[in-house]
């Protein structure tokens, strides 16, 4: 079972927009694999059509979209024109094909003994197929969500928490409840008074001595 900090694993597989190698695609940024249990399915659907809206604000951060669907990438590109006309928006990432179910097994989204086949399969048996994995520079794993196949994810979510992860690995905070851009931040318990007063000169709000609030780091 995959965990946080775990090293995303490394495949090579076709898409809809040729044959890449995960880790070098990756390069040196950030990068989100969302999954879906098969092509042509209608909440998925619409999340494949909200994040081709949502890519640009994932190139400002530096990070990479892709899908998967056990479906092989050559139905991929037929999809996607379903989605661009009942969505409005072109995909433009690239969507990885599994009709041999690699990846799926591989990231734990379907057991070892599910097959070697996407043929057959219906949305139903591959209901599994439905996470998040935002993966760092480092490669590793550094959130996972998992999603029943009638809810539609939330991407504005991803994003939230991107913009999280990104602050947090520059400065020593954290991110408190339901924090966003421009909002207050927690001081790292790791960080002591006095290195403190060093990197935040203009003071904080002590609500209790593991709980010190300061204007997030610009």
């Amino acid at each position: 079972m995959l965990r946080i900090n775990d090293e995303a694993p490394n495949f090579t597989a076709e898409t809809s927009q040729g044959v890449i190698n995960f880790h070098e695609w990756i390069g040196d940024g950030w990068a989100i694999l969302f999954s879906h249990p098969k092509d042509f399915t209608p909440v998925c659907t619409t999340e494949l059509g909200y994040m081709a809206g949502l890519e640009p604000e994932f190139k400002k951060r530096n990070c990479k979209i892709i899908g998967l669907s056990v479906d092989p990438a050559s139905s991929h590109s037929k999809w996607a024109v379903d989605i661009e006309e009942t969505q409005g928006h072109k995909v433009n990432y690239p969507m990885i094909g599994d009709p041999e179910l690699k990846v799926a097994k591989l990231y734990g989204m379907l057991p070892a003994d599910a097959g070697d086949t996407s043929e057959g399969r219906t949305a139903a048996t591959n209901a599994t197929v439905r996470t998040v994995f935002v993966i760092g520079p480092d490669k590793k794993i550094k959130l996972m969500l998992a999603y029943p196949m009638s809810t539609g994810r939330n991407f504005d979510e991803v994003l939230r928490v991107l913009d999280s992860m990104q602050l947090t690995a520059k400065y020593q905070v954290a991110t408190p409840v339901n924090w966003k851009q421009g909002d207050e931040v927690i001081i790292s318990t790791s960080v002591s008074d006095e290195e403190a007063k060093k990197k935040y000169p203009g003071g904080w709000k002590t609500l209790r001595p593991y709980l010190r609030i300061v204007a997030q780091p610009k």
